[in-house]
């Protein structure tokens, strides 16, 4: 078995796993498995009171989860796949523990072909958090990975290093830029055209 399709397993069994993406690395549970998110607040320690946004391989994906508007959904295809976290309504089936209650969660789509293959072989969407405990800074490179985090998780899916800029979170039915990251500009400009 290959070490993608053991991470989606492991996923699916309820476990955590690492894996790259093209900003960051994440720590990836099931995101619709209250139980699995709950494992990923703690191993992070993390504030209940801060959300986590899902990770999906593609906008279509997404669909499954989220509810987003016309407007949304043409700035997902323009965007995604790409370092870019877009928040929609989501569906009932997305637990309160992702989104500490809130009616939307943020969406991922990374423009990483190691995470495309987890989320894709994977059942459910996958927790889009970096893989780091709170307060410190994000892992560019499995060797920067905490004891904590490396004896909490399953399977750690080696990508190389990453590139290490943020994700840009964006409210499009807000007209928001929640945090500034990568695209940030062209963002900006898709924002003010549409």
């Amino acid at each position: 078995m290959s070490d993608v399709a053991q991470a989606a397993r492991a996923i699916e069994d309820g476990e955590l796993v690492v894996y790259p993406t093209e900003t960051v690395y994440g720590l990836g549970a099931n995101a619709v498995d209250a139980d699995a998110v709950e494992r990923a607040f703690e191993v992070k320690g993390r504030a209940r009171d801060k959300p986590v946004s899902l990770g999906v391989p593609s906008v279509e994906r997404a669909r499954e989860y989220t509810e987003p508007t016309e407007r949304e959904l043409a700035f997902m295809r323009e965007f995604l796949p790409g370092p870019v976290t877009v928040v929609v309504e989501r569906r009932e089936s997305v637990p309160d523990v992702l989104t500490a209650g809130r009616d939307r969660v943020g969406v991922r789509v990374p423009d990483h072909e190691l995470a495309l293959e987890l989320l894709d072989a994977s059942d459910a969407p996958v927790t889009a958090t970096s893989a780091n405990l709170s307060g410190t800074g994000s892992v560019r490179e499995v060797e920067a990975l905490s004891d904590e985090v490396r004896d909490a998780v399953s399977v750690v899916l080696d990508g190389g290093r990453t590139d290490g800029a943020e994700s840009t979170v964006v409210d499009v039915q807000a007209g928001e830029i929640h945090r500034r990251g990568a695209m940030s500009e062209e963002i900006d400009a898709w924002l003010e055209r549409n």
